[in-house]
């Protein structure tokens, strides 16, 4: 916050302030616990009672779609402060995104929505603001449904490649021409073309600055546990999903939480345990 503040950007002390000087509230937090405290909690954003400011409230958390569902539902039951155009209450998107700290950094990021389509127009030039692009994906909770089946693919995508790659590269073909080969094949995919997991493939990537910054490894178990949550409830067999959640969290009780994701290929497959 005092970055913030020295840089001129007003700031607040408590979520529930920044309520009351806003017309548009957008979170972006880890974890469905962490959405609940800052919108119900005591200083949270919806503490003033039935009452409040925000016309619109974005949240671009990757959380369950059911926690996403009802929050939409108790933010929907408040009462707007002053009437915004036609909204008489509040309303609240679920809008998570995909690309990475690459894409936030480049304002490319693609927002996936969920929630009542005409708020989803009214909001589409704030998405357009921080990204590239953004996709309606229906009524509230979807956007986050859509959020997590995407992390699923790309989480099994990344193993997909990260193994292979290492595989080449015991059979004799460099990681660089193997990469090639994909990104002219039908491998092909975001983790081969733009976020190869190998290091020396690719600059500007987490592999090539020895997996530090991009997404946390803590992050993809996490919703690799969402996917697999969601999946369980719904009757879905899942065995990608879960040999996916069980190398992840092996990850993650070796003490590489924190490195990006894509560590995988040095953890598991190049036998160079030291991060």
């Amino acid at each position: 916050m005092k970055n913030y503040s020295d840089l001129g950007v007003a700031t607040k002390e408590t979520p529930f302030e920044v309520a009351e000087a806003s017309d548009v509230v957008i979170t972006m937090l880890p974890s469905p616990s962490h959405v609940l405290d800052v919108y119900n909690g005591s200083h949270g954003l919806l503490h003033g009672g039935c009452h409040i400011r925000p016309w619109l409230l974005i949240d671009s958390s990757t959380i369950d779609p059911q926690t996403s569902r009802e929050l939409s539902a108790v933010v929907s039951s408040r009462i707007l402060k002053e009437k915004r155009g036609s909204w008489e209450s509040p309303v609240m998107l679920d809008a998570p995104v995909s690309g990475g700290v690459l894409a936030a950094d480049a304002r490319t990021l693609t927002f996936m929505v969920g929630g009542l389509e005409e708020a989803y127009h009214a909001a589409k030039a704030l998405f357009l603001s921080m990204g590239k692009g953004s996709v309606y994906c229906g009524g509230s909770g979807n956007g986050s449904a859509a959020k997590i089946c995407n992390n699923l693919a790309l989480a099994v995508s990344m193993l997909g490649v990260s193994e292979a790659l290492a595989l080449g590269q015991s059979l004799g073909i460099s990681a660089k021409t193997l990469t090639k080969v994909f990104n002219s094949s039908s491998a092909r995919c975001w983790s081969s073309e733009s976020y190869n997991p190998v290091p020396g493939v690719m600059e500007e990537v987490p592999s090539a600055r020895d997996y530090d910054g991009g997404f946390a490894t803590k992050l993809m178990f996490k919703d690799l546990n969402l996917a697999k949550a969601s999946a369980g409830e719904v009757g879905l067999q899942h065995p990608l999903t879960s040999q996916a959640q069980e190398i992840y969290k092996k990850l993650c009780e070796d003490g590489y939480e924190n490195k990006d994701f894509s560590c995988v290929f040095r953890h598991f497959y190049s036998g160079d345990d030291e991060l």
